[in-house]
């Protein structure tokens, strides 16, 4: 009995173990994802948009308005090459925050995008909350909402 015991307490405790680092390596992969995502929006990478969202996407726009994948891609695809000289914004997430249940995750941050334009520095923030769903052991977006900080 004695034995019994301790083989399901080694048991429960290296299934605890192994939950611990499969949450950990996906938190990294959460976070790396959304890192390249924000690179390759800065640059209006198509490619990018469409691995990052979910065919069965859900976008609140800061403004109020909902969207779905195809419609985010068509923009992407529609907007004009900038032009040499032309203002480029770089995003960066902080505060990062990544809760996971299985195979879905939300990731909360708060995006920062900084933009130089004629010499000044120009700084627009939005708090974002991505639902993440691991299909075919690859993470997509199927929900995001977005939310603009008023600048001070």
């Amino acid at each position: 009995m004695k034995r019994l015991l301790i083989s399901i307490v080694f048991a429960i405790l290296t299934v605890s173990a192994v939950g611990a680092q499969d949450s950990a390596r996906d938190r990294t992969d959460l976070t790396r994802l959304l890192d390249e995502f924000l690179i390759g929006a800065g640059s209006n990478d198509p490619d990018m948009h469409d691995r990052f969202w979910a065919d069965d996407l859900i976008y609140t726009r800061s403004i109020g308005q909902r969207i779905g994948k195809a419609e985010l891609i068509k923009g992407v695809r529609s907007a004009k090459p900038p032009k040499p000289g032309d203002p480029v914004t770089i995003y960066s997430a902080e505060d990062v925050r990544v809760q996971q249940y299985g195979d879905a995750a939300v990731v909360a941050f708060r995006l920062v995008g900084t933009t130089v334009k004629d010499g000044k520095t120009q700084v627009s923030r939005f708090l974002n909350t991505g639902t993440f769903v691991r299909r075919k052991k690859k993470w997509r977006v199927v929900a995001w909402q977005a939310t603009g900080i008023p600048s001070s």
